[in-house]
């Protein structure tokens, strides 16, 4: 049985997709069967590709995210995903704000899922320095795995 994540940080072009990226080749490596994507809160980027610096972070780790499109979370999303995951706290507080009756999304931040990271932020690096996207991508990086790890057990 397959399961489905969600990604969600604010404008989804940076921190989300990356975190959508690391998971997809997490699940791959591991040979767990996922539907993954992300979303952002906010409407700034609808329909823009990811931040060039998320782009090129993710492809110094081999992998490419330049296909990807940002688009807002809707509230179908709650009942169609298994995880929702958002990257930070106001962004999980902004998901718990528009969960419909009757979801079946579960909500948790990314970094709950790292022992000793629980209730933490993966950063957002958009207004920093390009090192700091290097930074997010270790943390989204670790965050996937554990993710994994978690939904492996759980879905095979």
């Amino acid at each position: 049985m397959s399961a489905s994540v969600l990604f969600v940080c604010l404008g989804n072009i940076c921190r989300s997709p990356l975190a959508e990226a690391a998971l997809v080749a997490e699940a791959e490596r591991i040979g767990l069967d996922l539907e993954v994507d992300s979303a952002g809160t906010g409407d700034w980027h609808l329909g823009y590709p990811p931040d060039p610096r998320s782009v090129a972070v993710a492809q110094r780790n081999g992998v490419d995210i330049s296909h990807l499109r940002a688009r807002q979370v809707r509230p179908e999303d709650f009942h169609v995903f298994d995880q929702i995951v958002a990257l930070d706290l106001q962004n999980l507080a902004n998901l718990e704000a528009m969960r419909p009756a009757g979801a079946k999304a579960e909500l948790s931040l990314l970094m709950d899922h790292v022992p000793g990271r629980e209730g933490q932020a993966v950063a957002d690096p958009y207004y920093g320095e390009d090192s700091l996207f290097d930074a997010t991508w270790r943390e989204v990086t670790e965050g996937a795995a554990a993710l994994a790890r978690r939904l492996k057990e759980q879905h095979g």
